[in-house]
């Protein structure tokens, strides 16, 4: 089942399927390790929902929710 990153809940899993962002975003997610085919776990989310924290090839990363609504993700 794919959906969004932000909708993902605290410890879920998911390979990375798509993208779905324009010109600079697209290429700072990218250049950070947001790519198709990394598995992704969602890690910690801040006590007013943005950002969250995931796991993702071996490091953590924090992303604005609006950022981590343009990764489409299916969920393991």
């Amino acid at each position: 089942m794919e959906k969004n990153l932000s909708e993902f809940k605290i410890g879920e899993k998911g390979i990375i399927r798509k993208v779905d962002a324009l010109g600079k975003i697209k290429r700072r997610l990218f250049d950070m390790g947001i790519t198709p085919g990394a598995t992704i776990m969602l890690k910690k989310v801040s006590p007013l929902g943005d950002p969250i924290e995931v796991t993702i090839r071996g490091y953590e990363l924090s992303l604005r929710r609006d950022e981590a609504s343009s990764v489409i993700v299916e969920a393991l």
